[in-house]
């Protein structure tokens, strides 16, 4: 099993979730963050002051699919994800030991 963590920009969550939801991935968890990479933020104007945003609002998803849904998800996220402009954001993989649903004591493959 392998966990998705994907920093995206904030108004392509929906073109993200449906692409996942249409690979049968069911569930995700989402975080609003903030932060920065190469766009090292941008300034504003706000009453006729200008002033430095350093943290860009973005959202974080989360994903846990098996070792086989991992590159099409992957490659679903990418695609949904993508405006070829700087700040698309990033997606980080890591290996998930063991899943346990606690409503139901299921674990690893079957708590998904």
């Amino acid at each position: 099993m392998k966990k998705i963590e994907a920093i995206i920009k904030p108004f392509k969550l929906d073109e993200v979730r449906e692409a996942l939801s249409e690979l049968g991935v069911s569930g995700l968890t989402v975080t609003e963050v903030k932060g920065f990479g190469r766009q090292k933020g941008h300034t504003e104007l706000y009453r006729g002051a200008e002033y430095v945003v350093d943290f860009l609002p973005k959202i974080k998803l989360e994903v846990v699919v098996s070792s086989e849904q991992l590159d099409t998800a992957v490659d679903a996220i990418v695609k949904a994800a993508h405006t070829g402009k700087i700040g698309d954001g990033k997606i980080f993989i890591s290996s998930v030991e063991q899943v346990i649903r606690i409503r139901t004591g299921e674990t690893d493959e079957s708590a998904l």
